[in-house]
């Protein structure tokens, strides 16, 4: 296969490098100096250090030399943050090529023919600018620094055409890298956008040494939360307990190496927003999805009082020992709700 990863990033990276050795792979960097300094050092200094890129892996870059790129390509794998979706849906137009994003999240406010839409998934962005598209997500629980070792992982190519589901694990599937299909886009990225939100909350029960009862309280009720936003937006509920929904949950509330829970770390150390976001130097995206989860589920009359727990505490109207207390300090209630 002709493979394409639109995105430079450290997953777009580590699934370039996992493919290249199967497939005929090109890294496309929107900036042509990042795309120099692989080409020289053969490695993604910023992102993914120590860790070299096989010789086959073919390099691009430029916004002008784009269209010239994806020709001829039997898959184009979007690799950008969220907030880069939608341009670079965009600028595909009517492609024939399957077409998947990597991207968790929930957009931002946009304005959008006359109409300001908050909240949209990844999916729903897709039917509102590139209707012709056939296109799809891949998701679950993954770091990017395990996928390019080579280290055992499993995931999920979610999407409504089976021929994108078919093209992601012909393109994916490996020895070391399980894909398993399936046809509920909406949970697959419900799960993928929240779990980032639920992490953060996690990192701050962690950082104020709450224990691991707490924890597993937490990740037990995020989850829940999670169900009930996916299921009131159509996805299926044994979604949540698969790969991208309980998988990418705990993964990511949990493994060291997930930015979303270094940020609640951060925080439950006195550390400001600004502070935190700037020790990382990458996007943690349940930093900017957190509100419009939270307004997404408030619109269609859900409760999910740990992710609006998070929004306060991002706001700073809260500090984290009083986002505890309002937690614990709920009413009883049965655990179906």
């Amino acid at each position: 296969m002709k493979i394409m990863v639109l995105g430079a990033g450290a997953w777009g990276t580590a699934l370039a490098i996992s493919a290249a050795s199967s497939h005929q792979v090109t890294l496309w960097a929107r900036d042509a100096s990042q795309s120099k300094a692989l080409a020289a050092d053969r490695v993604n200094t910023r992102y993914l250090p120590g860790i070299a890129l096989p010789d086959s892996l073919g390099l691009a870059a430029g916004e002008s030399h784009l269209h010239a790129a994806l020709a001829g390509q039997d898959l184009i794998i979007i690799a950008t943050p969220m907030s880069g979706l939608r341009g670079m849906l965009k600028a595909l137009g009517a492609t024939p090529t399957p077409v998947a994003w990597l991207c968790k999240g929930f957009e931002a406010p946009q304005k959008d023919d006359f109409q300001v839409s908050f909240g949209l998934l990844a999916h729903e962005i897709r039917a509102r600018v590139a209707p012709d598209l056939i296109a799809g997500v891949l998701s679950g629980p993954s770091f990017a620094q395990e996928v390019a070792r080579g280290q055992p992982t499993a995931l999920v190519a979610a999407s409504e055409h089976a021929a994108v589901r078919d093209a992601l694990v012909a393109a994916f599937h490996s020895p070391t890298l399980r894909v398993y299909a399936n046809d509920d886009i909406v949970g697959v990225e419900v799960g993928g956008a929240v779990k980032n939100v639920l992490a953060i909350a996690t990192g701050l029960c962690d950082g104020l040494g709450l224990g691991l009862n707490a924890r597993a309280a937490l990740i037990t009720r995020g989850l829940a939360e999670m169900t009930r936003l996916g299921v009131a937006l159509g996805a299926k509920a044994e979604t949540f307990t698969g790969l991208s929904g309980l998988g990418d949950l705990v993964l990511t509330a949990t493994g060291d190496l997930s930015r979303n829970r270094k940020v609640g770390l951060a925080l439950a150390q006195g550390k400001t927003l600004d502070e935190a976001v700037a020790a990382l130097g990458h996007v943690a995206e349940g930093v900017y999805c957190a509100r419009t989860v939270v307004q997404r589920a408030a619109s269609l009359g859900v409760e999910m009082p740990i992710s609006q727990g998070v929004v306060a505490l991002l706001d700073g109207t809260i500090t984290p020992a009083q986002a505890v207390a309002a937690l614990m300090g709920r009413g009883p209630k049965g655990e179906a709700f």
